[in-house]
């Protein structure tokens, strides 16, 4: 059942929802043990090196990655990853391996990644209802296109918006600004609800940005927030929010009748 921190806030419709992608619509970890196996396993093969050395490597790369480049897309960057995990363990840039490695784990994420119960039912409910939804979402646009599409969610949301595209991660504010430009809405005249797992990028961000009512989708590994990160509702089924939507619909069909 829905926990609702601040139950006063959902005293109606939204007028858009904004929805996180990864570890919100699926989840994110059991793909990318999966996917990293995967690439951990070629890699110690072709180069008859331990899996010590390779994660030892591999963990070196992102962190020096992600600190080079820090609140960019490209921070998130696999290629960018194994790119530089070769030339750590003294193989050089080695472009066309990088290539195929970074093609082995995100083609066994995607064959491990599944959406959780309800997603496409939700989303049918919230076109149905009239409601403009957006993906507000990290990392490069290439990667997260791909897995809507994998995830058959192409034809379901109607805008999406990456780190890429914006310029900044989370919890910038411009990713999520972008996102109501798409659906012509405006953070001082509609409501903006926001389904986010992290309490810093999703819930924070997207309350200190547009001032959104926020949802946060909990499950093994995700820890409610605290602080500026705690969420006014929590949620672990997205059957749960499907029948607050309803609820809602009904209560304000209900007043107009009266």
């Amino acid at each position: 059942m829905m926990k609702f921190i601040n139950p006063q806030r959902f005293d109606r419709l939204p007028d858009g929802i904004l929805f996180d992608t990864d570890n919100t619509l699926y989840s994110y970890d059991p793909a990318h043990a999966a996917a990293m196996q995967a690439v951990r396993e070629k890699v110690t093969r072709t180069f008859s090196i331990s899996a010590a050395l390779f994660d030892a490597s591999f963990s070196q790369a992102r962190s020096e990655i992600k600190e080079r480049l820090s609140g960019s897309a490209s921070s998130h960057s696999r290629l960018l990853y194994m790119q530089r995990m070769l030339e750590i363990i003294g193989l050089g840039s080695q472009v066309l391996l990088a290539l195929d490695f970074e093609q082995t784990y995100w083609r066994t994420f995607l064959s491990r990644a599944e959406l959780f119960a309800e997603v496409k039912e939700l989303l049918d409910d919230l076109r149905l209802l009239g409601i403009p939804t957006a993906i507000v979402t990290d990392l490069t646009a290439q990667i997260q296109f791909r897995k809507i599409v994998y995830f058959g969610l192409d034809h379901y949301f109607d805008h999406i918006v990456t780190s890429e595209e914006a310029g900044f991660d989370k919890p910038h504010r411009a990713p999520f600004q972008i996102a109501l430009d798409k659906m012509n809405l405006r953070s001082d005249l509609h409501c903006i609800w926001m389904i986010g797992d992290n309490e810093v990028n999703d819930i924070a961000g997207a309350r200190q940005a547009v001032g959104a009512i926020t949802i946060q989708k909990v499950h093994a590994g995700v820890a409610v927030g605290k602080g500026e990160g705690e969420p006014d509702a929590i949620m672990s089924q997205f059957t749960e929010l499907r029948k607050l939507l309803n609820k809602i619909s009904l209560s304000s069909m209900s007043s107009k009748k009266v």
